[in-house]
């Protein structure tokens, strides 16, 4: 009997969780701390990008519009 092809797909998912993962280096706190900080900061770009999509008045998008500069401003830093 043929096998189907979800089985198909099951069998290689299983194969794959199997395999060996290559683990990279724990990551220090300064790293860590860094990581968090760039995650908050893109919430904060994709919420105020989903805002501007809302907004209906000029000065709401101009402001908008500043605190996505300014927000990516600071991923750039990081």
């Amino acid at each position: 009997m043929a096998r189907g092809f979800d089985s198909k797909s099951v069998e290689a998912q299983q194969e794959e969780a199997q395999r060996p993962k290559s683990l990279r280096p724990p990551m220090t706190a300064e790293e860590k701390e860094r990581a968090t900080r760039r995650a908050g900061l893109e919430l904060a770009m994709a919420e105020t990008q989903a805002q501007m999509g809302a907004a209906c008045q000029p000065a709401h998008r101009e402001m908008l519009k500043l605190r996505l500069e300014a927000i990516q401003a600071r991923i750039e830093d990081l």
